[in-house]
């Protein structure tokens, strides 16, 4: 697993990221980059590092001039224009799993053990998941640790991929519930 949460412009990246390489991935949604984005990737940055991986084009270029002056100590892997060009559409999403691995490698990704310190059953035994306050308390305990509102699932990825301690998790809780 990649150590650094990696930083794409939209969903599709998301997916031809994932289905090269097993990592935490933020999409920053094109030039709507806000300061709520900004704060969740200071927070992976500082954490567990963060790798911009950007469109080969000028909006790319753009957003990660964005990132790079508001977040300090950031890596950046790139993709030839060739490498992410298909039927005249540019973008990550066209790049193939092993252009992305090689991007990744040449920003000196590091790896680390998959870290499985939190279980679907955390989630439900403090109320994340499974009842009607589940995404009231899924988003608050998000902004309280800096991991923004997801899902169940991608709560749990978060929770684990970026080093989250259970005492963290725990003083989080008590703070939204009093």
């Amino acid at each position: 697993m990649i150590k650094e949460v990696i930083v794409v412009e939209g969903r599709d990246d998301i997916t031809a990221v994932k289905r090269a390489v097993d990592a935490e991935v933020i999409a920053v949604g094109g030039f709507g980059i806000n300061g709520k984005v900004i704060s969740k990737i200071k927070e992976a940055q500082e954490r567990q590092g963060v790798i911009v991986l950007t469109d080969p084009d000028f909006a790319g270029e753009k957003i990660r001039k964005i990132i790079a002056k508001r977040v300090s100590g950031i890596k950046h892997a790139y993709i030839s224009q060739k490498e992410g060009m298909k039927d005249g559409d540019i973008g990550v999403e066209n790049a193939s799993p092993e252009t992305i691995i090689r991007a990744l490698e040449n920003a000196k990704c590091n790896l680390k053990e998959k870290r499985e310190e939190f279980n679907m059953k955390d989630l439900m035994d403090h109320g994340l998941v499974g009842c009607k306050e589940s995404k009231e308390r899924r988003d608050s305990i998000g902004r309280e640790l800096g991991i923004g509102y997801c899902n169940g699932n991608q709560f749990l990825s978060r929770l684990n991929n970026y080093g989250i301690t259970r005492e963290e998790f725990i003083k989080a809780v008590n703070k939204i519930i009093e």
